[in-house]
């Protein structure tokens, strides 16, 4: 067990920079101005790796005898210290077996065999880090290789703790700058640092990081992020020893540890000042909040710091203070980016997802958009519109809502009553939220000579109300469904019930309304699974 003093010598003199190199810390300008407060971005997605996790693993390597050098090394990770591991073995001529979760993302298991090339073999084991280490260990007795922890070791918690050394020296130097601009003396000037919001997973790089601040600046508070449906180390820390987590959630994949290590939760216990648990819908605006100010898209684990630091403004009405947040990783599946878009309005609490129900009656789908475009504290637009006529007396239709920020959905909820259309607040709701919003439709008895169109409505304020006016008013809306998909046009889905004797009067209003379309009625998949 090392003190606090002997870990502030291990990061002192850490071997990192051989395949890791100091990574800027960046002012995030936007986020700052919305915050009221200076935020600084540690870009450790701008490692070699994409990731922190170099840092440990090749210190952690560099530190081994030639003996056990010349036998190889062995890791289990979800990602990201794999690929530390690869390059590192890579680097050294090392002979590394890496174990991963099957439920790793593939651009990581990618990474690794890129990263490691013909020195490096990939097992996949198991659906956690925890399923992933145990296999591990057991390959490790087999064949004699030396592990490399991805947090509990001391030389790879030493490794992470550069990151809070690179991190204090360019804060100071940011404030020397600007008291040389201000005309003050440099001497005079503080550290800089209020807070620094540092994500958890297994502990490495929040005890490295603890290590360091609290030995050079203690005055700067470490708060620890996780996810909440992955809190190994809050968990723990709450309990005074170390609890074992029965699953753990994979959104945030780098973070999904079961089990915090010995060390790990020794320093953390000690040297951590707050927790915050974040949730799915807070890292995807997040990651859109680091998109913004750096055209960079980092992982789910690598934005919860940033998430961390807007839910602490929030609950504490800071403003003026210096944050710190380390984004830890950029390892991002290409197919998780339409997820983390369609969640991050929701995390931000700029879209609003409501069930409403109307009369199915002539005219109340039209007075029901009006009332739409007439909401107070306005404009809302659109983001979603799903409807299918299914009784003969009301219409249920599931529509999202832009709004400025929380607690407008509740408002807009009113509205809707006050108006006399019963709604439902469903902004916050799991199941409407993941499945819902995507499912519309079905067979209807009430659909008859209903005709489906296809149409590409140009994205601006009017568009739906000009289409609404040129209908005949004996032609009904028999279903719906828009999605804005963020472009400068939509596509929308409509079910148009016209009698045969006039299909002419209906092509005249086509031709008028000017929207491209595409008629789907005797589409195949349409007669399967909407028409009756």
């Amino acid at each position: 067990m090392l003190s606090n003093a002997e870990y502030l010598q291990k990061i002192l003199t850490a071997r990192v920079y051989d395949v890791a190199h100091e990574t800027p810390l960046d002012l995030a300008r936007t986020l700052s101005r919305r915050l009221h407060n200076t935020v600084l971005l540690k870009r450790e997605d701008q490692q070699p790796v994409r990731s922190f996790k170099l840092r440990g693993a090749y210190n952690k390597m560099a530190n081994l005898r030639i003996e056990q050098l010349e036998k190889g090394v062995i890791c289990a990770s979800a990602g990201n210290h794999a690929q530390g591991v690869a390059l590192s073995a890579h680097r050294m001529g090392v002979r590394a077996v890496i174990v991963m979760p099957t439920t790793t993302p593939q651009v990581k298991v990618d990474a690794v065999r890129g990263f490691g090339g013909t020195d490096v073999e990939v097992v996949l084991h198991g659906e956690s880090y925890s399923d992933a280490y145990a296999h591990a260990l057991q390959i490790q007795t087999e064949k004699g290789l030396t592990f490399v922890h991805p947090f509990d070791d001391p030389d790879v918690i030493a490794g992470q703790g550069t990151v809070a050394m690179e991190m204090l020296r360019q804060v100071q130097s940011l404030q020397a700058d600007k008291a040389a601009k201000s005309g003050r003396k440099a001497a005079g000037v503080r550290g800089g640092l209020d807070a620094v919001f540092i994500t958890i997973g297994g502990g490495g790089l929040i005890a490295g990081m603890a290590s360091y601040i609290k030995a050079v600046d203690p005055h700067v508070k470490i708060i620890g992020v996780q996810m909440n449906d992955s809190s190994a180390m809050i968990d723990s820390v709450a309990a005074g020893e170390r609890v074992v987590l029965q699953d753990v959630g994979l959104f945030s994949d780098g973070t999904a540890v079961k089990q915090v290590g010995e060390e790990t939760f020794r320093l953390t216990s000690s040297l951590v000042d707050e927790f915050i648990r974040v949730d799915t819908d807070a890292v995807c605006a997040a990651i859109k909040d680091i998109f913004v100010d750096t055209r960079s898209i980092v992982e789910p684990a690598g934005a919860l710091a940033v998430a961390a630091i807007k839910q602490y403004v929030a609950l504490h009405k800071t403003k003026g203070e210096t944050y710190g947040a380390v984004l830890s990783g950029a390892n991002m599946n290409f197919d998780r980016l339409r997820f983390v878009a369609e969640r991050s309005e929701l995390g931000e609490a700029r879209e609003a997802l409501f069930a409403v129900t109307i009369p199915e009656e002539r005219g109340s789908f039209r007075q029901f958009c009006e009332l739409i475009g007439h909401l107070p504290g306005g404009p809302h637009n659109v983001t979603e519109f799903n409807y299918r006529m299914s009784s003969a007396l009301h219409a249920h239709v599931f529509v999202g809502l832009s709004t400025q920020g929380r607690g407008e959905s509740q408002k807009i909820a009113a509205n809707f009553e006050k108006h006399g259309f019963k709604t439902l607040d469903l902004s916050h709701d799991e199941l409407a939220t993941e499945h819902i919003r995507h499912m519309v439709g079905g067979h209807s008895v009430l659909a008859q000579e209903e005709r489906l169109l296809r149409f590409t409505f140009p994205e601006r304020p009017g568009a739906l109300m000009k289409f609404l006016s040129l209908m005949r008013p004996g032609w009904n809306i028999s279903l719906f469904h828009y999605r804005n998909q963020g472009a400068d046009y939509g596509r929308i889905l409509v079910g148009i019930q016209v009698p045969e004797n006039e299909d002419a009067e209906f092509a005249h209003f086509l031709q008028t309304l000017g929207y491209p379309y595409a008629e789907e009625t005797h589409n195949p998949v349409y007669r399967l699974f909407l028409q009756s």
